[in-house]
């Protein structure tokens, strides 16, 4: 991995860091190392996360989750890099995610 952090990083370096990470998770599928294949996973959304303009995540706004059809998520406030907030139709819990699993609900925006 490289040594910079993500919040350090060009948009050139963090898109190749997220292209690594994806080819590391796609082998790890493929050797059937769930585990690791997760880890990657979750990396190459962190990295992800860093080139999303935050200023594009809205507090109060509903937005798609990523990777999860039908699903929404409704965004109470930023902290760093994560959306924190709750999904629709849950018991209301407050969870964070990565602001890369979201995407607008209209998807022209």
């Amino acid at each position: 991995m490289n040594e910079l952090t993500y919040s350090r990083m060009s948009e050139q370096e963090l898109r190749q860091e997220v292209a690594n990470l994806r080819e590391r998770a796609r082998k790890a599928e493929q050797l059937g190392i769930v585990n690791e294949y997760a880890v990657f996973e979750r990396k190459a959304l962190m990295a992800e996360a860093y080139l999303v303009d935050l200023s594009t995540i809205i507090p109060g706004e509903l937005y798609r989750l990523n990777g999860s059809p039908g699903e929404f998520f409704q965004v109470d406030y930023l902290k760093g890099r994560f959306a924190w907030g709750h999904r629709l139709g849950s018991e209301r819990f407050e969870e964070a995610l990565p602001v890369s699993m979201l995407r607008p609900v209209k998807e022209g925006k």
